[in-house]
């Protein structure tokens, strides 16, 4: 690919302006345009030392709007960074709708730079194909346009732009050892660039080649790349907007009989209060342990809380967590998302609370209310809840292939025990803050609840994050298996090693 590009393509300076003085007008009501209809950007550039993305960047800027775009500067992971899954930096650097958000290099660093580098495996970079590609469509699914860039310079060009910028004490600290390596090792970086855009060329986020001996011609094309990538998207939301408006009804996809799935609960189990008394000692003496050998070998633990209301999440969940350090756990208590978390695709606010290496995080909901209660409530379309399915499971799967423990529960009640609570907490004083309208109401959908949750069983429960039912009539049972269950996650998790 990179091979057969003609590297000899130029502009005159004539030809340049007459070209960019129409482009640079079109960016900048096509900004204007993109912000109206709440469409965010996202524009990245890879490619070789001294090929000039830095320059690339800075003129492209010059005709956006600057207080709607943010420009990142990539480099080695953080520490903070190191500790999470490697694409928890870039979900959390995902623009907002309106917004655009430009990269001097990207998540490519992993496959391109560090495999070259020997710093990753092939296996890493296999991994890293996978979470991109499913990353990026996550991310244009939901209307992002993604705009990539591949600045390519042969090697001769490079070594001479490098011995210019080392001649000059005001760029001189601009070529590091690293860009002479690249250099030096140029067929290796080749290698690895080509199979690069081969794996993660795509239809909905295609890379760019751009030839940049000539800086004019490169400039120009960058220009007329974004341009028409986003008159492309604004004029398909324009589009989409229409058919919104005339309230066409989605076509209805006949739901898979998932039934049986919660029916075989059995809700009869119990334990004796002087057993429960036994067993809860027990267990939370050995979760306590267990917190402490995850921080040692810096395995991150995410639990996953669902259920009725009612059910008992919150008294669970508190005796999860009654014997740990409070400073190696989080409990996450997830509401209806905020004007700000509704910008970004759903994910998005889940990203940015995984829990770093060492430490558990504890979901009390989750994501899954994009299958349960967007779904029932109809808060997003039919379309956006069913593709919902596959990009939860690679978002697990990429978090298990971190390394992390994942433990997901679902706590379910009888119809009538749940009416039971419901009266009790609204005849108690102490307890009648727990129960609302919402309750009542959610109640009146027990069977579309009831289906829901019984495909989201069905299409999720996966080998490295599968579901456990948690039959929960009993209180003092459902406290005990989930503490059960969650040892034993996490004691196979440290059987397995690093």
């Amino acid at each position: 690919m990179l091979e057969q590009l003609d590297l000899s393509q130029k502009l005159s300076k004539k030809e340049y302006k007459a070209a960019m003085s129409t482009l640079e007008f079109r960016l900048a009501a096509l900004q204007r345009k993109a912000i109206d209809l709440q469409i965010p950007v996202i524009v990245l550039f890879e490619g070789w030392g001294a090929s000039g993305k830095g320059t690339s960047i800075n003129r492209l800027i010059l005709s956006l709007d600057p207080r709607h775009f943010t420009v990142f500067n990539i480099k080695n992971q953080n520490e903070e960074e190191f500790y999470r899954p490697f694409l928890w930096r870039f979900w959390t650097k995902t623009p907002a709708k309106g917004r655009m958000a430009i990269f001097d290099n990207s998540w490519y660093h992993r496959v391109l730079s560090d495999r070259a580098a020997k710093a990753t495996g092939p296996q890493d970079w296999m991994l890293g194909y996978n979470d991109i590609n499913s990353f990026e469509r996550h991310l244009t699914t939901d209307g992002t346009v993604i705009v990539k860039f591949f600045l390519h310079i042969s090697a001769k060009v490079q070594k001479r732009r490098f011995k210019a910028l080392e001649r000059n004490a005001a760029t001189s600290w601009r070529v590091s050892s690293h860009d002479w390596k690249q250099n030096k090792k140029y067929g290796k970086f080749l290698l690895a660039a080509e199979d690069m855009l081969n794996k993660t060329d795509t239809a909905h986020a295609p890379w760019t080649i751009v030839g940049a001996h000539d800086r004019r011609f490169a400039t120009a094309k960058i220009f007329e790349t974004v341009v028409n990538r986003l008159e492309r998207q604004i004029t398909l939301k324009e589009k989409e907007n229409s058919i919104r408006s005339q309230v066409v009804q989605e076509k209805k996809i006949a739901p898979v009989s998932t039934s049986t799935i919660l029916e075989k609960a059995d809700l009869s189990l119990s334990i004796s209060r002087e057993e429960y008394s036994k067993e809860l000692k027990k267990h939370q003496n050995r979760i306590r342990n267990l917190e402490h050998e995850v921080y040692l070998r810096r395995i991150p633990v995410v639990i996953v809380y669902e259920g009725w209301d009612a059910a008992g999440k919150g008294g669970n969940i508190k005796r999860l967590t009654q014997k740990l350090d409070p400073r190696g756990y989080e409990v996450l208590p997830i509401a209806a998302p905020n004007d700000i978390e509704k910008k970004h695709h759903y994910l998005w606010r889940f990203w940015k609370e995984i829990p770093k290496a060492g430490h558990i995080g504890i979901f009390d909901r989750s994501w899954y209310g994009r299958v349960l209660v967007e779904r029932v409530e109809h808060f997003c379309s039919e379309a956006e809840w069913r593709r919902a399915y596959r990009e939860i499971n690679e978002f697990e799967e990429q978090l298990f292939n971190f390394g992390a423990v994942i433990v997901k529960f679902w706590l379910q009640i009888s119809k009538d025990e749940q009416l039971r609570r419901f009266e009790e907490r609204q005849s108690t004083p102490h307890k009648n803050w727990k129960i609302t309208e919402e309750d009542w109401r959610n109640r009146e959908k027990w069977d579309a609840y009831l289906s829901a949750v019984n495909e989201m069983l069905y299409r999720t429960s996966t080998s490295y994050a599968p579901w456990t039912i948690v039959e929960s009539n009993s209180k003092h049972y459902a406290r005990i298996k989930a503490l059960k269950t969650t040892i034993t996650a996490i004691e196979k998790r440290l059987a397995r090693g690093n």
